[in-house]
């Protein structure tokens, strides 16, 4: 699987504040240059690169010589707001003394939700990679309170990736790769090299937060793991700092962990697993179980056993055989109550049941993606 890592040809390629800033919240140009150098590299031997990276809010910290990070919503908006512009202005510049073109995408979760703005989302990025030049992706904190609060660029780096069918994410952080344990306090502890399956035991060593300058630790980064590697796209984190780190990286050496990828899923597939929000489950006997996993069927009434949650007819939900694993996530057809009634019956009985059939499956096999 690393000496695959040497044939992606399109890359994304996931840097943190803490990679970009010093602890003073300045930037970090020497580090910046040395990024750019290798993007550039890459670029040039004809490999795609996107580059998505966080940075804005510790280099509006930076600009006006705030010693205390933000703590209100309102504040990282407005720091976002001036180091968004100084972080674009550092990589313009850079990227053109090397004679490469960048260029600013900033996302929102709605661009990612919104089946219209998805595909306008991935068609831009593709017409900007079609024209030779880099994008470079950020959240649009300014304007986006809930990605702020809640969001992550580990996470946007991931969805990104499954968006534009990359075939490799790299996330750049302060530490070499996944742990044993905390490094930073346990002496003994390992690089993990290589990832086969997130169980709950590699999400259990994952940690808290990281540093101050970043929102988000370990366990984002497995988070995003899980996304990209049910995509179909393999992930790899490691250290940011270290010298020629993305060519130690396709070149095929054991830098980081390298996360090991699933099936591919289609683009409509990835759209329904990743991008939109579940609003309930639905609890399925063996038999629609077995079914759903290994016939490619829909998801007919007469498999399912129970309903959690309160949805209209169109949400995204999940479903879980009967020891609660996950197994697929759709878009119903009926609502919460309608699927209550119709449970456990015959597709003959629907009409009967609810005065009219609209569908005779309560998830269509088309909208439906097996996890």
């Amino acid at each position: 699987m690393r000496r695959s890592v040497k044939e992606a040809s399109r890359i994304v390629v996931k840097v943190g504040s803490s990679t970009l800033t010093y602890q003073n919240a300045k930037l970090n140009l020497g580090r910046i240059e040395k990024l750019i150098r290798e993007v550039v590299d890459l670029r040039n031997s004809g490999k795609e690169v996107i580059l998505v990276s966080s940075g804005a809010v510790a280099a509006g910290q930076g600009e006006l010589d705030l010693k205390d990070g933000p703590t209100t919503i309102p504040q990282k908006q407005a720091l976002a707001a001036i180091g968004q512009g100084i972080l674009m202005k550092t990589y313009q510049k850079i990227f053109s003394e090397y004679g490469h073109k960048a260029a600013q995408v900033l996302l929102t979760q709605k661009d990612l939700t919104d089946r219209k703005r998805y595909l306008n989302s991935r068609n831009t990025i593709n017409q900007l990679l079609s024209y030779g030049v880099i994008p470079i992706i950020n959240e649009n904190d300014t304007v986006a309170v809930e990605e702020i609060k809640f969001g992550d660029n580990d996470t946007l780096s991931s969805l990104v990736s499954s968006l534009i069918d990359a075939d490799l994410l790299i996330i750049l952080s302060d530490i070499d790769g996944l742990y044993t344990a905390d490094p930073r306090k346990d002496k003994e502890a390992s690089l993990i090299s290589q990832v086969e399956e997130i169980s709950s035991d590699i999400e259990a060593i994952a940690g808290g937060a990281g540093s101050g300058l970043g929102t988000g630790g370990m366990l984002t980064k497995i988070e995003a793991a899980k996304i990209a590697t049910k995509a179909g796209i393999p992930l790899i984190i490691a250290n940011g700092s270290e010298d020629r780190v993305l060519t130690s990286i396709l070149s095929g050496e054991e830098d980081g962990t390298l996360f090991l990828p699933k099936k591919r899923l289609a683009s409509r597939e990835k759209w329904i697993a990743f991008n939109l929000g579940v609003e309930g489950k639905l609890l399925i006997d063996n038999g629609a179980a077995k079914a759903l996993s290994q016939g490619g069927s829909s998801l007919l009434p007469c498999g399912i056993i129970g309903v959690k949650g309160d949805f209209l007819a169109g949400a995204v939900v999940d479903v879980v055989d009967e020891e609660s694993k996950l197994l697929a996530r759709g878009l119903v057809n009926y609502s919460a109550k309608e699927i209550e009634d119709i449970k456990g019956l015959h597709t003959s009985e629907i009409e009967e049941k609810l005065g009219n059939q609209d569908y005779d499956e309560v998830i269509h096999r088309n909208n439906l993606v097996c996890l």
